[in-house]
């Protein structure tokens, strides 16, 4: 733990201290009229697993931890009584701990690392598996759900945190039941349910940076067989980056709206419809970066602002973007219609479809070097996607010795993003270059996936239970891919030079202007500009699979292993790029993994410990990487590392000392090594990474979560809490950890600066303080994030001449005021 903060010692001490390790959300404690936590409850779904709310908890005995119903398996079952790592977190801790972004979710989360990218699109990692492209039309590695409809791509699951019953985080390859895109897990929002009696509720906040937020929402029977549900959330705030030369200019406002609508329509005793309409429009600025590096692609025509450029100064808020046509801005806007249909085809085996449409458009302008100067700035990032997907399946009731699932999927996405690339004050903005300082690319990709999919657990004994599953995938992606010149000749110029100086054919020049797929200006094998779209299918097949078995050694103990293969598709690239070969896509991905653990509860139901070991033994990982262009220099390309592996442990420990006090804690270890892989670094030098670490796999992350209720005579409940997330240092880029910058007259880089392609260890500290009044009637809410201003940063990125880091949120504090009625 080398390297790690004061912050983050402290933090892994206090974590011995309470013999801890996912969050204290991850036993959700159902309040009884007395005030004492509910004892765990265990009901059986029916054959349907129709969505409805979790069942409620049983009068309790004593200060125990209750337990909450999860969809792991695609039907509902008691948390602790699944054999797989999973953490959950309650829409009550969603709300008290002001969960509202994927960034957010990630916070309180052990294991799953959020990263910003310079597209303003997510990454996310989870247990060291995730994929570091921001491409609006690529696969994570760890998929997300809303009410188990597929949110394919990262960007579409950026307003989902709002009025849920809980979120599930599941851990490990998910690719039997929630598809090829699972290698890292899945994280499955539940959306809180219509109401069977009239009730509504909300919440307004008001905080630093003059932000205000709001959610609210009304629930309650239409007809005897129809119940509906509207919630709608939104948050404006100002900006709270501040440019590090222009100190009165401020970048990060956010404004976003979200709502969501729901209807329960019993249309007969054994046929059931749920429709979720939900959707959001975001126009907050992405975040700005900050300047850590130049080390210019052509030193030797570096321009003289570089070099006099002033690095960005160390702490969350410093920040710089250029301006005019190049200020960062976005406006994102996204639906989804989602129906589920559930028929009870006999009284043991429901059919359930689950058909879901997605649409979502871009326009945005990103800054990607950290400086007022155009070095490497997105002046257009627009985009759409189009998905549609169709999930048909049939299951037997969870009260059966022998379950099963049988079920297969289709999907139909259409991605499109345009980019627009400034550069003028790039070393390639040069006389040996034709002042190439901006170029055009877009890509199309049409994806096709077919899936058919079946699961069995069967009870052996009353205590072993054995389990299998398989899912045979055939994907298809039809790519085009064409860069242009936008107009002004300098890139048709130069590369119809290039075409005449090294090209084996003869080849039309291509123009600056005109139809776009008719001037593509990238070489082509004959090293001559393509003139037409570089069109490309990308068509593989999988078999996903996953056999375990769970062993009750007691009503409170549960052993479980499972050994299990999953895929991540391949995909293709928005680049800018020299020559056709960075078009390539990567291809499909695999990982084998072998995982054990244990869920046991002691002392009465007081004190519950998960804990699991995992192996993941992985071919063709997909990584962002580089490659040395002997025109332009380092360009980024996607390559697959033909094997790497990661192992390690995670667990969590939650106790319930005295009555209204519950303690939790969190500790992930990952090890990760890249075992073969020959490659080019972000210097552009040719490196055996073998024995280097997989990016973003931090060797400890760990968290703290302590929550005090009080209930009084009057049945108010005044309550306090504090949360600690602390992570160690990661590779930001594959070998990042020994890259370490030449020296040179004209590399400029932070003072200190060793290694510029890694994350800093830190550790953060939430807090929040109220009251309750008696029967939830009203609440007030004091809180903090990051109350000790720690400096950290998710991301480094590298573009052309300059690298620069992306900032977590500074200290935000405030207050909230929500009331319920019914």
């Amino acid at each position: 733990m080398k390297g790690l903060s004061k912050q983050s010692l402290l933090a892994g001490c206090t974590i011995m201290a309470i013999a801890g390790s996912s969050a204290a959300s991850a036993q959700v404690s159902t309040p009884a009229p007395n005030g004492n936590a509910a004892a765990p409850t265990t009901q059986s779904a029916p054959a349907s697993a129709a969505p409805q709310t979790a069942p409620a908890a049983a009068a309790p005995s004593n200060n125990s931890i209750g337990e909450i119903v999860v969809t792991a398996n695609k039907r509902e079952e008691n948390l602790n009584k699944v054999g797989l790592t999973i953490t959950a977190i309650s829409g009550a801790d969603l709300a008290e701990r002001k969960i509202s972004s994927l960034q957010d979710v990630a916070a309180a989360v052990p294991g799953l690392a959020f990263a910003h990218s310079a597209d303003n699109t997510p990454i996310l990692t989870l247990r060291g598996i995730g994929f570091n492209e921001s491409s609006l039309g690529v696969y994570p590695a760890v998929s997300v759900y809303l009410d188990q409809a597929p949110l394919p791509f990262p960007v579409l699951a950026s307003h989902s945190s709002y009025d849920l019953q809980r979120i599930e985080v599941l851990k490990g390859p998910q690719g039997t039941l929630f598809g090829q895109n699972s290698t890292g897990g899945a994280i499955n929002y539940i959306a809180a349910k219509p109401t069977d009696k009239f009730e509504g509720g909300g919440d307004i906040s008001y905080g630093r940076f003059n932000q205000i937020d709001g959610n609210a929402y009304l629930s309650g029977p239409i007809t005897d067989t129809l119940k509906a549900r509207v919630a709608v959330t939104g948050l404006n705030a100002d900006g709270w980056q501040i440019s590090n030369t222009r100190p009165y200019d401020r970048n990060g406002k956010q404004s976003y709206v979200a709502g969501r609508f729901l209807a329960d329509w019993d249309a007969s005793d054994r046929v059931h419809f749920a429709l979720n309409l939900n959707g959001w429009q975001d126009r907050s600025q992405p975040q700005a970066a900050q300047f850590i590096l130049l080390n210019p692609q052509t030193p030797s025509t570096v321009q003289p602002q570089e070099l006099t450029y002033p690095l960005s100064p160390q702490n969350p808020r410093a920040a710089d973007w250029s301006t005019g046509v190049i200020t960062p801005r976005s406006d994102r806007k996204f639906y989804q219609t989602a129906l589920r249909t559930d028929v009870d085809v006999s009284d043991d085996v429901t059919l359930t479809a689950l058909t879901s449409y997605d649409h979502f458009t871009q326009k945005q302008t990103t800054d990607g070097d950290g400086s007022a100067l155009v070095i490497s700035d997105l002046q257009q990032d627009n985009g759409r996607i189009r998905s549609f997907n169709q999930e048909v399946r049939l299951a037997n009731s969870s009260r059966s010795s022998f379950r099963w699932v049988l079920g297969g999927n289709f999907e139909s996405s259409h991605t499109f993003e345009d980019q627009i690339l400034a550069y003028d004050d790039d070393s390639n903005n040069s006389a040996a270059l034709n002042f190439i300082h901006i170029s055009d690319v877009y890509n199309k990709q049409n994806i096709r996936n077919l899936a058919g999919f079946g699961n069995v657990e069967y009870d052996v004994t009353s205590k072993l239970t054995l389990k299998a599953g398989v899912r045979y995938t055939d994907s298809r992606n039809r790519a085009e891919i064409c860069e242009t010149d936008v107009g002004d000749g300098h890139i048709a110029g130069l590369f119809n030079g290039l075409g005449s100086l090294l090209g084996t054919v003869p080849f039309t020049p291509v123009g600056s202007t005109g139809p776009k797929n008719g001037r593509c200006t990238s070489l082509n094998a004959n090293l001559v500009p393509a003139a037409v779209p570089f069109q490309s299918t990308l068509h593989q097949h999988n078999v996903s699979w996953r056999a375990g078995a769970d062993y009750r050694l007691n009503p409170d103990t549960l052993l479980y292993v499972n050994v299990s293969r999953g895929y991540k598709a391949g995909s293709y690239p928005v680049l800018a790029a020299g020559t056709e070969s960075q078009f390539l896509p990567v291809v499909q991905e695999s990982v084998t993994a072998y995982e054990a653990g244990v869920k046991a509860s002691f002392l009465d139901r007081r004190v519950h410990v998960n804990a699991a070991g995992f192996y993941y033994d992985y071919k063709n990982k997909q990584i962002l990487g580089k490659e040395l262009d002997p025109v332009f220099g380092i360009l980024d390309v996607l390559v697959n590392v033909p094997k790497s592996r990661v192992y390690g442990f995670d667990g969590d420990i939650s106790v319930v000392p005295v009555h209204g006090l519950t303690l939790s804690g969190a500790l992930t270890y990952l090890n990760s090594k890249v075992q073969r892989y020959v490659g080019t670094n972000v210097l552009g030098d040719t490196v055996n990474f073998a024995g280097q670490r997989v990016p973003f796999t931090p060797k400890w992350n760990y968290g703290i979560n302590v929550d005090y209720r009080h209930e009084l005579g009057n049945g108010g409940v005044p309550f306090i809490g504090f949360s600690v997330l602390g992570r160690s240092m990661q590779d930001t880029a594959v070998g990042g950890s020994s890259i370490v910058i030449p020296a040179s007259p004209v590399v400029r880089e932070l003072p200190g600066l060793v290694h510029p392609f890694t994350t800093n260890a830190y550790a953060t500290v939430d807090a929040r303080l109220g009251y309750e009044a008696p029967n939830g009637a009203w609440k007030v809410m004091f809180w903090g994030r990051n109350i000790f201003n720690k400096y950290y940063w998710t991301n480094v990125v590298t573009a052309s001449d300059a690298s620069a880091r992306y900032a977590g949120m500074p200290a935000t504090y405030g207050v909230t005021f929500g009331v319920k009625f019914k």
